[in-house]
């Protein structure tokens, strides 16, 4: 099996033929039988249409039905030779079946990937190359024995041996080409797709597949539509949805275990009236089992898998990393060794670089893995805060402000992106550690304890630093929060703060906290700055301790070369988890303080999605209100109270009252914006919202009136004509494509008002919530808007149109008519019944036709600027007496 004067100490080396015909026959089959549940389960799962038979693919199988009639014909010539009485050995009967098996395995596979549409096949390369590498030594020593003898021993095997070769030559170098897209694969309409998920095995192990960007960059600045698109598993759509899943899933997991806990202790205590020991003890017990839903494992099998892999690859590089000192050491004991043969050189030399090369490739496909979850982790997380943003409780907004989520948003999950990079450094360090340490005590014996000695004292110091800097993280983040929160409100009023000249107080106020903060970020890069140092200087440390203690120790104890250079490389490879461990556990305290931050959001209460009832509704009708009661917040008083109300399938009703009677309130009811305390809601078909501060995007005029619906022309143009909208699109610089500017600054408030309802227009809902479009624009304005739009003959005529408004010019032509007095419904009915009732509706008339004649007397505003600073100056004042919050107008668009 093995002589070591044929294989070692020798000039000429050679393995004998038993390694040959067994080990080397036998490892490509051992590798692809090892893999071949895993992949089959990988190919199961793979759904990519299949790929028609193609030249590439016949030739590949016809090489594979060779390669197996070659392994049976040895076979049966084997078989042949006993029949002769010639008795050959078991091995040339076991390694043809074995190797023919394989291949005939291999063959199948060819099929079986092309039917799942596998365009490149890395297990089978891997299988080809290996069968190559394992048959060069038997060619190199057959060539050898036939050049030495002048004449080639069992010309059968021999011949078959070299069609063996060719062969599995000719599959490796078929199988490094890709085949073409499979049929029935999901359409990619994109018009510049990322070339990765196409490429082959060789051009993602080597990353050959981004060349081309590459170039692109060099030969010129790359833009916008040079960049491709993002493959399906990496955008918000894919990711947000499977975190969404799954982080309902686990708040599922653990109501059910609420429950479950909470019917065992009402149990035990119907079956024991008294108050003894046993129920205090099931009451404990149950409290100690109740558990918050956890973030973390949403996240874990979200993205878990997936990183798991990019772990798998970290392990093998770090593996191989110490294979390389080996190496060196064996290097410089043949460098010593003058007796040794030569190729002794060259073959550690060769080993030291595929080592090397090894390392690279897989070092890089575990940062490719790594980059790409952090990547994904940030976008699901944002994701997720923001569809939980638009749909917590008014309660939830109050103690949540704008400034936190927005620092949830961006710099918390951040941190998740940072943190994985290194992530795997958590266990990767120690295990290094122990490995390094391990071949040095090999290598210098128990004065490695020394060096150990000095990197136990340096942990319970960093371990010190990192819990304190970890609460100064916490106080960072909360008066980051508050500055953000101060920025925010300072940015939406700024025109009034200048008016007042207020600009110096605010400056004051933000620069305190501003001055707490970095108060607090000077300390904590103290703090890392004597943490680095210390783990810096680690390395550096360690070797010099172990190396004094080493030689003064013992007298015998010499320092040689092989000795120093060893250890050194050792020391290197123990220089960067000793440097990353800190680093690392610094960092997921600091995640851990944002993934509290993250899951406390998380947990907020949300509104109902069910309090407005979509299905079951009473037939002629399209709002249904009945007995229902509504508050902001569960734990306030009820701001509408016992309201019914029905209305017919497209009519027009107005909702009229004094201020802070509850119009706008009634709206956010009939939105699912406030909590339904009781009664029921009813609302049948599509809603379009069109809110008492337009919400204007930063975007063109035309995509913020599109608002991501398809295209059309005819439509597009009625809707502006009818919101009197084209004389503006004349003195707009760009027309309809002029860049809207952040909270439609460049826009009057009535233009803003008058986008905000041509987007409604656009939509073409069946029940149209008009809270009071009509105040911000002009008399005339209005009547036109109310002509075309809103009124009896306007485009959506035959929707249902609730119209909240004080211009009583207006209500004549509405069907019915809404009275709201302090949260109640006072009065309903048509305009003429309403005035011969003579209650609080004929008060309205007579208060709000007094304030409408002294409008008409006062001359219009027509400069842009006194409009817009009218506009900014009431929009930042809250109306306290109608005890409504700002309501999320960005939720009210999306639903």
């Amino acid at each position: 099996f093995q002589d070591s004067n044929l294989t070692i100490h020798t000039d000429n080396p050679d393995v004998t033929p038993c390694f040959q015909n067994t080990i080397l026959a036998w490892i490509p089959s051992i590798y692809l039988w090892s893999a071949l549940p895993f992949y089959l389960l990988y190919l199961k799962r793979s759904k990519r249409g299949y790929i028609v038979l193609s030249v590439l693919s016949r030739f590949k199988t016809l090489c594979g039905v060779l390669l197996w009639c070659v392994s049976w014909a040895d076979l049966f010539y084997s078989f042949h030779e006993l029949l002769q009485n010639r008795t050959p050995p078991p091995v040339y009967f076991v390694t043809p079946l074995v190797v023919g098996i394989t291949v005939l395995l291999a063959t199948l596979l060819i099929q079986y990937e092309r039917l799942r549409g596998i365009q490149s096949s890395g297990v089978l390369i891997i299988f080809w190359f290996l069968s190559v590498l394992c048959a060069v030594g038997p060619l190199r020593s057959k060539i050898m024995t036939t050049t030495a003898q002048g004449h080639a021993n069992e010309r059968f095997r021999f011949t078959t041996f070299y069609i063996y070769f060719a062969l599995i030559l000719i599959e490796l170098i078929l199988s490094c080409f890709k085949e073409k897209p499979p049929f029935f694969s999901p359409v990619n309409t994109d018009a510049n797709p990322c070339p990765e998920l196409n490429s082959g095995f060789l051009s993602r192990l080597t990353f050959w597949w981004f060349t081309s960007m590459a170039i692109h960059g060099y030969k010129r600045p790359l833009e916008d539509k040079d960049l491709w698109s993002l493959n399906e598993d990496d955008t918000s759509k894919t990711i947000v949805q499977q975190l969404s899943k799954e982080w309902d899933r686990e708040k599922a997991e653990c109501k059910l275990k609420e429950d479950v806990s909470y019917m065992k202790k009402s149990n035990h205590v119907l079956n024991h009236v008294g108050a003894g020991p046993e129920e205090a003890e099931v009451l404990i017990r149950d409290k100690k089992h109740d558990r918050k839903p956890s973030f973390l494992r949403a996240l874990l099998r979200t993205f878990g898998p997936y990183f798991l892999i990019g772990s798998f690859f970290k392990l093998i590089q770090d593996l191989l990393s110490f294979v390389n000192p080996q190496l060196l050491s064996v290097l410089i004991g043949f460098i010593k060794n003058k007796d040794a043969p030569a190729w002794w050189g060259f073959l550690i030399a060769a080993l030291m670089f595929i080592c090397a090369v090894l390392q690279t490739l897989i070092l890089h496909q575990h940062f490719q893995y790594c980059f790409v979850t952090g990547m994904r982790l940030r976008t699901g997380i944002t994701g997720v805060i923001y569809r939980k943003s638009l749909a917590i409780t008014n309660s939830a907004k109050r103690s949540s402000t704008v400034g936190e989520i927005v620092n949830l948003m961006s710099v918390d999950a951040q941190r998740f992106m940072d943190l994985m990079t290194f992530l795997n450094m958590l266990w990767s360090a120690p295990l290094q550690i122990f490995l390094a340490l391990y071949f040095l005590w090999q290598t210098l014996g128990p004065s490695v304890l020394a060096g150990v000695a000095v990197m136990v004292l340096l942990i319970p110091f960093n371990s010190a630093i990192a819990i304190k800097t970890r609460a100064f993280q916490v106080e960072q983040m909360r008066y980051k929060d508050s500055r953000i929160k101060l920025m925010n409100e300072i940015l939406g009023g700024i025109k009034v703060l200048k008016l007042y000249a207020w600009e110096p107080s605010f400056s004051e106020k933000v620069l305190e906290i501003r001055k707490n903060e970095l108060r607090v970020l000077k300390k904590s890069a103290y703090l890392n700055s004597l943490s680095t140092f210390a783990w810096i200087s680690a390395p550096f440390l360690v070797a010099l301790t172990t190396f004094a203690v080493y030689v003064s120790v013992d007298e015998t104890n010499i320092l040689d070369a092989e000795k120093a250079f060893v250890s050194l490389s050792l020391f290197n490879i123990l220089k960067f988890p000793l440097n990353m461990l800190p680093q690392v556990i610094s960092n997921i305290a600091q995640t851990s303080v944002s993934l509290k931050r993250i899951q406390q959001f998380l947990s907020h209460d949300e509104l109902d999605p069910n309090c407005v009832e979509t299905k079951v509704i009473a037939p002629g009708n399209a709002i249904s209100v009945r007995n229902a009661t509504f508050s902001w917040g569960k734990e306030l008083k009820p701001t509408l109270k016992d309201i019914n109300m029905l209305v017919p399938s497209g009519s027009l009703v107005a909702i009229v009252g004094h201020v802070g009677c509850g119009k706008s309130s009634l709206v956010s009811a009939l939105l699912g914006e406030m909590e339904k305390l009781e009664g029921e809601v009813a609302v049948k078909g599509s809603v379009a919202y069109v809110p008492q501060q337009a919400w204007i995007q930063n975007a063109t005029l035309k995509d913020n009136i599109l608002f991501g619906q398809a295209p059309n022309e005819e439509k597009y143009q009625n809707a502006l004509e009818a919101c009197a909208l084209k004389t503006d699109l004349e003195v707009l610089p760009g027309g309809d494509q002029t860049e809207i500017g952040e909270k439609g600054i460049n826009l009057s408030g009535g233009q803003r008002q008058r986008v905000s309802l041509a987007r409604a227009v656009y939509s073409s809902s069946d029940i149209f919530l008009l809270d009071d479009p009509l105040s911000a624009v002009d008399s005339h304005v209005a009547k036109h808007i109310f002509d075309k739009v809103i009124g009896p003959d306007g485009v959506l005529k035959g929707k249902t149109r609730i119209l909240v408004t004080h211009g009583i010019s207006f209500l004549p032509q509405v069907d019915h008519i809404i009275v709201l007095v302090d949260g109640r419904i006072s009065e309903m009915g048509s305009y003429q019944d309403l005035l011969k009732q003579n209650k609080a509706f004929a008060e309205f008339l007579r208060n709000y036709a007094l304030d409408e004649d002294i409008e008409e007397d006062e001359p219009t505003m027509l400069e842009e600027e006194e409009v817009l600073l009218a506009e900014d100056t009431l929009s930042i004042h809250t109306d306290l007496a109608d005890n409504e919050p700002v309501t999320n107008e960005v939720r009210k668009q999306f639903l």
